[in-house]
């Protein structure tokens, strides 16, 4: 008597097939076992909701961030500055800019800044948003597409304000802006009066990101228009639900970008906690 076949649901079509199988019969995934597995291994690092998950560890980077060196808890001046973390700590946990990239070659900080804040409003306005615009952009384009797109976009971001002389920056709003490109291309790309309301809707956050960065100083003007720019150019590339599915490059560059993602966070907290208090800005 042979075996009985295992089956699963292709994780494309969602259609009762065996797991050995080459391709779906019914959609042509490519070995879609593979991609079954994949998705098991996405729910144990990222959980059923990818949005909250990237929140939480924003949050945690940002209360770590406190107590590895709560100078700045009680900082004075302007309501911006409320329970803010010392320039020390944020360097440690890898804030980006010419600083920690130029000066001693912290590359890797174009990915962990994206998860460090400069305080509590900071932090506040940025998971708003990210709240409001990762369901959207997970809806419409898919989970891988939503990964490459806030990782990629965060660091072009945070590679255009090296590039043009921040010498230090931290923050979400690159990838945020990242978000916000996506959004203008698939508006602009779908066309219909659906496509307009979403294009005109995301247009009007441009136009708030920009008089809010020419109002209030310290605003990374260029990691915002690196993301919001990368954001656009990468959406193109990628395409979103309605008109392209998402491909086996996609599907290995955002797991490639979660592992590397995640080895960064964890070496930028194992060396914040191994350097102490030893570097000071």
């Amino acid at each position: 008597m042979s075996s009985e076949r295992k089956s699963i649901l292709c994780p494309n079509c969602r259609k009762l097939i065996s797991r050995d199988e080459p391709a779906c019969p019914y959609c042509g995934l490519i070995r879609p076992g593979l991609h079954n597995t994949a998705g098991i291994i996405r729910k144990i690092f990222l959980g059923s909701d990818p949005v909250m998950t990237i929140i939480y560890i924003n949050i945690a980077f940002y209360v770590f961030s406190l107590f590895l060196d709560p100078r700045g808890i009680f900082a004075s001046g302007n309501p911006f500055s409320l329970l803010s973390p010392s320039g020390n700590s944020l360097f440690l946990l890898g804030a980006c800019g010419t600083l920690p990239v130029i000066g001693v070659h912290r590359f890797w900080t174009l990915i962990s800044a994206s998860f460090l804040h400069g305080g509590f409003f900071h932090i506040g306005f940025n998971m708003m948003a990210l709240y409001q615009l990762g369901p959207f952009i997970l809806r419409e384009f898919g989970f891988h597409r939503f990964i490459n797109l806030y990782i990629i976009t965060g660091a072009f971001g945070f590679a255009a304000s090296v590039f043009f002389g921040t010498p230090f920056t931290i923050g979400a709003s690159a990838s945020i802006c990242g978000l916000i490109g996506a959004i203008i291309y698939y508006g602009k790309s779908r066309g219909d009066s659906y496509g307009e309301a979403i294009y005109k809707q995301a247009m009007v956050w441009v136009m708030g990101l920009i008089i809010f960065g020419l109002m209030f100083r310290g605003i990374d003007n260029w990691a915002h228009g690196g993301g919001l720019l990368s954001g656009i150019f990468l959406a193109f590339l990628m395409g979103y639900n309605d008109n392209k599915q998402e491909n086996a490059w996609c599907k290995i560059l955002a797991y490639a970008c979660i592992l590397l993602t995640l080895g960064i966070l964890v070496w930028s907290v194992i060396n914040s906690l191994l350097a102490g208090k030893e570097i000071l800005i």
